[in-house]
């Protein structure tokens, strides 16, 4: 039986070879993705590690934070790392050097005034010279370092970039207005920043301090331990001397390593679990294909098994074959998807590195658990696939076997599984609705439960399902293709099971594809509708990095030509009645110019006169209506009552609550100050961006934006998400389109007598190829189309949860993108048909005929 099972594989390769390239496919991806997060983890971890060769102990204020926020919320009369904490410490018995260490968010302009990089990794720091005038940290490639204010370097990367050579006048900021300094050094260096595609910009310790932190203090301190002396002892030296109540921090450099290593191993495995999750979506398909292939396989060698039923073989041996011809394809496809996954893992890696040239690159890295867990998935997904096929030729009885090609299901058979789809699909959409009617995450576990037992249910139904819906567009393919038409009806639907079988990988490609679709379209225009109906103004002038605008910068705006109105639009976290909440801050003259509230009740002449506005949630939470009075508790633990002025519908930019800032600054005299708003006196001009630009001093760290460069922002994270999600789908649906091909090519094969006596009566080539070509057309739209209303359906059910997260969230159903789907499914149809539809028309007719 072993040698009968491998000698069928032999004999049956061209059919099984989809099966083999799914298996492969679906393997490969699994195999690329923990090639490459094994070695994009190892690369990092590499890049990282050597930021604390040189530390064996590392104190660090976590009040210095490099935001301006941070900065001014800290208690500049009691800065905590000083020149006399790096003495004191310095003076351990196990230290042998310390070093301050200042650092913070630097932007770097190149010529055209633009910044260099991305602000979220634009950093500057000190230059910490020895008695020779060298940082070892930082070793200097051209020029040295700088040592007075208004000299600074550049690493080796950034001054590529932005064409800087030693001497040139380098144009420069952090929070406060741009700096221009004399480049005095190019140096090179391993600081993660820079090997990730940051830059580093270094000034001499003065200017550091002045610039990014305060004077006289430091961030942190790094201290090297004597030979001899372990960096946990050095820590249990330095902990005494650190005062008590501040907000230090103190690790070894091997914990610091430790912590980085989690922090990065953790951001692999959160990569990696996604990109299997799209894995197994590509092999779950694949699954339809193996299945449907066995079956088909069973189905042409009925008479096969049972001449060797009849000759001894017992009901395990006829399983046992087929499940080792399952065993050998999926062995063989597995061990090539190893070698493609190898290739996909160094492919990933090329392209991460062309898309962002500071990434960290490494050898490619390939774990026994990466093999192991390739070969295993490949081979269980076949040998699971093709049991019930098996199991299924075990049972024919041989003498009905011998009698007869194809044995129809049984009523009985046919009645449970309809009753159990319908039961599945009817529990399933019924706790999709539940979850959906619920606005908010509490329903999302139940649309998720109800979206597995819908699928699965569906999947079930489809046979049912595929007779009515295909009989819908019988009449047009009459009326178009005449005779070739009819009868690719007729063949679509002879097996409802092999139809649904190979729509169904369709299906679920589809079923993802359009409900990430109508969901990116549905928050896109959300996101576009609460910027449009919220925001009066004509430009928003904010920090690229998110961080907060000095408080020169409103007031620069203000008195900028052109500008009607502005107002700094500011953030503070006070508690009301007991709960912290997001409050934002407006000026009262210009609010109604520059925002726009739906307000239920009172008016927003309230903030002129101290009072508050708040929204429906946080009235409805507190019990609130206008004229209600509010305890709010300051930052500084003071209390104070304000009276509700009006209560106004949620969504918009506002937020939650609304103060005025004349209200806010007297308890809070340095608010975040997230952006200016900005109306001009005859709308968004290009002189008036230009004239905020040239209010802001050219700053590169400061974008002036209007309504649609906002709305173009979030319309291109969302687009780039969905492009992505698109990409990771495009195995399943590949995978998907080799399943068409190998039910195509197999029912050609079954049917070679029918097409021959369809060519002996008069059909002609070019009709064959027709039939074939509009029967693959007709199940993958099919397919497709339940997939899409699949897809639509479950969308509306994840909008409903999210509605309480995204004000005015309703679904939106991009019908071209739909339709598009739909006409790329004909197409991936027709090309399926390519191979089997010219098979078919080249059959011998006398030779078919007489295929026994």
């Amino acid at each position: 039986m072993y040698r009968t099972a491998l000698r069928n594989v032999l004999a049956h390769k061209g059919r099984l070879l989809m099966t083999a390239l799914a298996v492969m496919l679906g393997t490969a991806f699994v195999a690329g993705t923990m090639v490459f997060s094994d070695t994009f983890g190892k690369a990092m971890r590499d890049s990282n590690s050597k930021s604390y060769t040189d530390v064996s102990v590392q104190i660090v204020d976590r009040a210095a934070g490099s935001s301006a926020s941070a900065r001014e919320k800290s208690d500049k009369s009691s800065a905590t790392l000083t020149d006399a904490t790096v003495q004191q410490l310095a003076a351990l018995p196990g230290t042998a050097q310390a070093r301050g260490v200042v650092s913070g968010f630097t932007g770097v302009a190149d010529r055209s005034g633009n910044l260099i990089g991305k602000a979220w990794s634009a950093k500057g720091a000190n230059f910490a010279p020895g008695q020779d005038g060298k940082d070892p940290r930082y070793p200097m490639a051209e020029g040295q370092g700088p040592k007075t204010a208004k000299e600074i370097a550049l690493d080796r990367k950034t001054a590529d970039k932005g064409g800087y050579k030693v001497g040139d006048t380098v144009r420069l900021a952090s929070n406060g207005p741009v700096i221009e300094a004399r480049l005095t050094g190019i140096f090179t260096t391993d600081d993660p920043v820079v090997n990730t595609g940051g830059t580093l910009t270094l000034f001499d310790r003065a200017s550091a301090q002045q610039l990014l932190l305060e004077p006289g203090r430091y961030s942190s301190i790094v201290l090297a331990a004597k030979p001899g002396t372990t960096e946990d002892a050095l820590l249990s030296q330095v902990q005494p001397k650190l005062p008590a109540g501040q907000q230090l921090n103190a690790e070894t450099g091997q914990q610091l390593k430790d912590d980085e290593q989690k922090m990065i191993t953790s951001g692999t495995e959160s990569m990696r679990t996604m990109l299997l999750a799209f894995a197994g979506i590509s092999l779950f398909v694949g699954i339809f294909i193996i299945a449907n292939t066995f079956t088909m396989l069973v189905a042409q060698r009925t008479k096969e098994l049972a001449l060797l039923r009849a000759i001894g073989a017992s009901r395990k041996q006829v399983t046992r074959s087929v499940l080792i011809e399952a065993l050998a394809i999926g062995a063989l496809s597995a061990a090539a998807g190893l070698v493609v996954g190898v290739g996909i893992g160094a492919g990933l890696q090329s392209l991460v590195g062309a898309m962002d040239s500071g990434m960290p690159s490494g050898p490619l890295v390939i774990k026994p658990l990466t093999v192991a867990v390739t070969l295993v998935v490949g081979i269980v997904v076949t040998v699971l696939s093709a049991l019930l096929p098996a199991m299924r030729a075990s049972r024919i009885a041989p003498v009905a076997a011998m009698s007869s090609g194809d044995q129809p299901s049984s009523q009985k058979s046919l009645v449970v599984r309809n009753t159990i789809g319908s039961i599945g699909a009817a529990g399933g959409a019924a706790l999709i609705a539940y979850g959906a009617s619920t606005g908010n995450g509490d329903g999302r576990m139940p649309v998720a439960v109800g979206a597995v037992l819908a699928l699965v249910g569906v999947f079930v139904l489809l046979p049912l399902l595929s007779r009515p819906v295909i009989a819908l567009i019988g009449p047009v393919l009459g009326k178009l293709a005449g005779m070739p038409g009819k009868l690719a009806r007729q063949n679509a639907v002879r097996n409802p099971r092999r139809t649904a079988a190979t729509a169904a990988a369709l299906t679920i490609g589809l079923t993802l594809v359009s409900g990430l679709t109508v969901i990116g379209a549905s928050v896109g225009d959300a996101i576009d509708k609460a910027v449009t109906s919220s925001l009066k103004a004509d430009y928003l002038v904010g920090a690229a990095n998110g961080m907060s605008l000095s408080d020169k910068v409103p007031a620069e705006i203000a008195k900028t030509p052109g500008v009607a109105a502005s107002s700094p639009f500011t953030t503070v976290y006070w508690d009301l009645n007991g709960k912290n909440q997001e409050i934002t801050g407006l000026n009262q003259d210009s609010f109604d110019k520059l925002v726009s509230v739906k307000l239920t009740s009172g008016s927003t002449a309230g903030l002129g006169q101290g009072q508050i506005l708040i929204d429906e949630d946080v009235a409805k939470s507190g019990n609130l209506t206008t004229g209600s009075t509010v305890k709010i508790t300051y930052p500084d633990e003071s209390t104070g009552q304000v009276t509700v002025g009006g209560v106004y519908q949620k969504g918009g930019m506002v937020g939650g609550a609304a103060l005025a800032n004349s209200e806010i600054v007297k308890h809070d005299p340095q608010p975040y100050i997230r952006n200016v708003l900005v109306k001009g006196a005859d709308g968004a001009t290009d002189k008036l961006k230009q004239s905020l630009k040239d209010a802001t001093g050219a700053n590169p760290v400061i974008e002036v934006q209007s309504k649609q460069d906002v709305r173009d922002e979030f319309s291109q994270t969302i687009t780039f998400a969905l492009n992505m999600m698109y990409g990771l789908l495009a195995m399943s649906v590949i995978v998907a389109i080799l399943g068409v091909i190998n039910t195509l090519a197999m029912s050609v094969f079954e049917r070679k007598r029918e097409i021959g006596m369809l060519r002996a009566i008069g059909l002609d080539r070019s009709g064959i190829k027709r039939m074939v070509r509009l029967e693959s057309v007709v199940i993958s739209v099919f397919g497709a189309g339940i997939g899409v209303l699949l897809g639509c359906f479950m969308a509306w059910a994840i909008n409903g949860t999210l509605k309480s997260s995204l004000q005015g969230l309703t679904t939106v159903l991009p019908f071209g993108q739909l339709l598009l789907f739909l006409a790329l499914a004909g197409v991936v149809g027709l090309v399926a048909a390519f191979w089997p539809a010219r098979r078919a028309s080249k059959l011998d007719i006398l030779e078919s005929i007489k295929t026994d």
